[in-house]
Parts: structure tokens; C-alpha cells; sequence
């Protein structure tokens, strides 16, 4: 008797060589795509949305090219659920071998924490290695140093969340700068006082529009003027009121996520109170968060309420556009960076690259080991992971020998996107390897084989070791899969 078969109609299944094959392809259709941006001489991609607006995205960014795609490929998806965090990607191996390059490396990394200005000088080579293959690249030095700076700020504390990033279109991107305190993207309104200190600051969300019948469809009849006055008297006292009460907290800033009406707004610069209204939700929990504050909707309990405090509220001028700045805020940690560029297009690059370099520096301020870069750290863990294939006896021997060819394949990259001859180097580093100490890694700007110690060219441990991991971890999953099951599509009741 005939085994009756348990998907529906369009269901698919694969299985053995077949759904192996699908899980392979899928996988190094992925490695195709993002293997192109890798390196100083990576090149950009240009994602543009379907959505409405059809928004146009420039970025070699590996991460956010990744999150930006639809893919139907189920090896493909694991991947990119691992690859979004960790960019790069390794073939095949196990985890002896992993282990194997692991320890190479654990011998090899540099720790300087004792030493101030040695690590500062880390974390300076860390970021400009970076930066070194994004947009930033011609300014590298001066945004390694923002970006040092800002992290140093946050005194070992990985909470991103105390930098700001500002981005203001206009002159160029070297005239981008840190600023001590917290800028706020908002105009001072007419009437209001432009300069505070000693502020004591109500954060909230509110709204501060005059209270109506909020009911779709609903109306109010009078049967005359009279009545209609009497009600918007009454709307305006219990407006009236809410702004007694916020007043009442003995504050004498008050910023707002929705909309302050005019009235509200007159009563409280008629208190000498700064108003500042639609502030975007991410700038008020990020201003809450910084003065030391707490997002208020209700105000009829002021003890329960936290208020957040700076030294001085004053309006600048960064371009043509004003802006409202935070000083001496409670969180002093905190800082703004203001990006500079000629077009929203850059802006946003820029934005993406600074924000890699400060997550791998605030990593880097917690886990001060360091590694040369370059290829250097892919070509010492294959010269260890070669040794253990050679002594490994059976069919071990061989996924080992293929992790080791994986872990090439990075450096490999680095040349082929540098128009370089990567057989010829690779070759070249090989033999430089079988030195003792050897810092040799691939120097794309001279085309050559270079001293990534001279060159000033690292990584940070804790990343690479994710990368290394992460990247095992992925194979291993793909290599497991012996059978595919894609799910029959969904289909439209007919409500005809």
C-alpha cells in the first residue's frame, strides 16, 4: 500500500545530495555577494527600496547590505541571521580546528591596559583600520580620533546610547565634530527664554493640544454663540490646569514628545519656562537617559516624577540650522558627534561607519587584547590549522584542511578586491609565516606584502574571536542539513 503523503499539494521537499547542494549554493551566493566590499579597496553596493519613496542606500557596510535583502534560500537565512553581527564568512571545518586557531591566536594578542597612552595608540589603530575601507577613509585619522574620544568618555561602559550622532548636510566631512554635552534638534520657540541655567527638566509625552471630543463622527450641538464660548472656556481652563500642575514640578524646562498648541505654550513662557515640543522619541529617551530624568505622561503626583538636570540650556547655530544644546547634563559621559557632509547619501554612510568603529572600540575598552590586521590573524591560524591537519589521522583531516583553506580565503579577498595578484601573495605569506615572529600581512595600497606592525594596522581580539566562532558555528549548521522542506504557499480567501 502506498505511503499517503503528509504536505499539501505545492509543498516541496529535498532531500540528501540534493538539499545539501541547495544549502551549499545558497550559502556561497551569500559569501558572492559580500565579498566584494571586503578590504581598504572594497566597493560600494546601491540598494534601492520597493517601498514607497523607492529610498536609495549607498554602503559597503556588510551588515546593513544583508538586513536589506529578501531571501528565500534557508541557508542563506542562517547565515544572515549569524552574518549581521559577525560580516565575514568561513567555509566548512569543525571545531578542533576552530579551537586550533583560536589558541594561535590567544598566543599571539597584545594587551596594553597598563599602559594609558599604549592603548589609547590601540584603540587609534583599531579605529582607523575601521574606517579604512568605508567612506571615511580620506579623513580616517580625524574621525579615529572622534570616535576614540567619544568612547574613552564613556569610562569602560559599552551603552552607545550616551553618544549622539547628528547629522547636518553642509560643508564637508572633515568639519564633522565632538561636542561635550547633548544637542537636541529642535528651535527654541518665540517667547521663550534662550539661554537657562541650572535647569531642572520635565521630559514628557503629552498631549498638549487643547482637549476635544476625540470620537470619529461625533458632534457637539448649541443652540448658541454663547454655549459654544462656554465650551472652549471650559477646554482651555482644563488646559490651564494640566500646565499648573506640570508647572508645579518647580521645573523650568519642559520638553515634550507630541505637540504644545499655542496656548500652552504662552502660559508657560509667560512662567519663564522653555517649551520644546515634537521632540522625536528616540532624542527625548536619549535626553531623559543623559540628564538623569524619567519620561513623564501624568503630573498629578510631582514627588513620583524624576526630574532630569544640566547646567546650562542655550540655543547654537551649527550651519544655518539652530539647534538647542545641553551642557554640564548629569550623565557627564555623554557627548554629541555632529556629522558634516555634502549630501544626506554620505550622511548616512558616514553615520554607518562611525557607528562600526565605536562598537568595536567600546569592545575594545573592555577587552584590551589586540591583533595585528592585514591578513596577518587569517594566515597564522591556517599556518597552526595546517600543522594539526598534517598530524590528525582519518577523515578529520581532511574538514581541518578545508577550514584552513576557508581562513585563506580572507587575505585572498583583500587582494582580489585590490586588483592585486592574491595567488602570488598568498604564496608570499605563506613563506613570510614560516618566520618567527612574523608580522606579515597584505599591504593594498603599496600592492605588496607589508609589516602590519610598521603599518600600524590592527583588529581587536574580542571581535575577531566572534567572527571565528560565529563563522563555525554557521558551517557546522549548513553541513548538518540533510533535508529541505518548503511549506506550500499561502493563498487569498476568495471573497468575491
Amino acid at each position: 500500500m502506498a505511503v499517503e503523503r503528509i504536505f499539501k499539494d505545492e509543498a516541496s521537499e529535498e532531500k540528501g545530495e540534493r538539499a545539501r547542494m541547495a544549502s551549499f549554493v545558497g550559502a556561497m551566493a551569500i559569501a558572492d555577494l559580500v565579498k566584494t566590499t571586503l578590504g581598504p579597496k572594497g566597493m560600494d553596493k546601491i540598494l534601492q527600496s520597493t517601498g514607497r519613496g523607492r529610498a536609495v542606500t549607498v554602503t559597503n557596510d556588510g551588515a546593513t547590505i544583508l538586513k536589506s535583502l529578501h531571501i528565500d534560500n534557508p541557508a542563506a537565512k542562517v547565515l544572515i541571521g549569524i552574518l549581521t553581527t559577525v560580516f565575514f564568512t568561513l567555509m566548512g571545518g569543525f571545531r578542533m580546528a576552530a579551537e586550533c586557531a583560536r589558541d594561535a591566536l590567544l598566543r599571539k594578542v597584545m594587551d596594553n591596559k597598563e599602559d594609558a597612552e599604549k592603548f589609547k595608540s590601540d584603540l587609534m589603530k583599531i579605529a582607523m583600520t575601521t574606517l579604512s575601507s568605508k567612506i571615511l577613509s580620506q579623513d580616517k585619522e580625524h574621525f579615529a580620533q572622534l570616535a576614540v574620544d567619544a568612547v574613552m568618555r564613556l569610562k569602560g561602559s559599552t551603552n552607545l546610547e550616551s553618544i549622539q550622532i547628528i547629522k547636518k548636510p553642509g560643508g564637508s566631512l572633515k568639519d564633522s565634530f565632538l561636542d561635550e554635552g547633548f544637542i537636541l534638534d529642535k528651535k527654541i520657540g518665540i517667547g521663550q527664554p534662550k539661554r537657562i541655567e541650572n535647569a531642572k527638566i520635565l521630559v514628557a509625552n503629552t498631549a498638549m493640544d487643547t482637549d476635544k471630543v476625540k470620537i470619529y463622527g461625533a458632534r457637539v450641538r448649541v443652540d448658541s454663540m454663547a454655549r459654544a464660548a462656554e465650551i472652549e472656556g471650559a477646554e482651555k481652563q482644563k488646559m490651564r490646569e494640566k500646565v499648573q500642575k506640570i508647572i508645579g514640578h518647580g521645573i523650568n524646562c519642559f520638553v515634550n514628545r507630541q505637540l504644545i498648541y499655542n496656548f500652552p505654550e504662552e502660559l508657560f513662557a509667560d512662567a519663564g519656562i522653555l517649551a520644546i515640543e515634537h521632540a522625536d522619541f528616540d532624542g527625548i529617551e536619549r535626553l531623559a537617559l543623559v540628564t538623569g530624568g524619567e519620561i513623564a505622561s501624568t503630573f498629578d503626583n510631582p514627588e513620583s516624577v524624576k526630574l532630569g538636570h544640566c547646567k546650562l540650556i542655550e540655543e547654537i547655530m551649527i550651519g544655518d540650522d539652530k539647534l538647542i544644546h545641553f551642557s554640564g547634563v548629569e550623565m557627564g559621559q555623554a557627548c554629541t558627534i555632529v556629522l558634516r557632509g555634502s549630501s544626506h547619501h554620505v550622511l548616512d554612510e558616514a553615520e554607518r561607519s562611525l557607528h562600526d568603529a565605536l562598537c568595536v572600540l567600546s569592545q575594545t575598552v573592555n577587552d584590551s587584547r589586540v591583533l595585528l590586521g592585514g591578513g596577518w590573524p587569517e594566515m597564522l591560524m591556517a599556518k597552526e590549522v595546517d600543522e594539526l591537519a598534517r598530524k590528525t589521522p582519518g577523515k578529520k583531516s581532511h574538514a581541518i584542511d578545508a577550514f584552513s583553506r576557508a581562513l585563506i580565503a580572507i587575505p585572498s579577498t583583500i587582494a582580489d578586491n585590490a586588483g592585486l595578484d592574491s595567488a602570488e601573495l598568498i604564496a608570499q605569506l605563506r613563506a613570510e609565516h614560516q618566520k618567527e615572529g612574523c608580522t606579515a600581512g597584505i599591504d593594498v595600497i603599496t600592492g605588496s606584502v607589508g609589516d602590519m606592525a610598521e603599518l600600524g594596522i590592527s583588529e581587536a581580539f574580542k571581535v575577531k574571536q566572534a567572527v571565528l566562532l560565529s563563522a563555525t558555528e554557521a558551517a557546522e549548521m549548513i553541513l548538518r542539513v540533510d533535508e529541505i522542506i518548503t511549506c506550500a504557499p499561502r493563498r487569498r480567501e476568495d471573497r468575491m
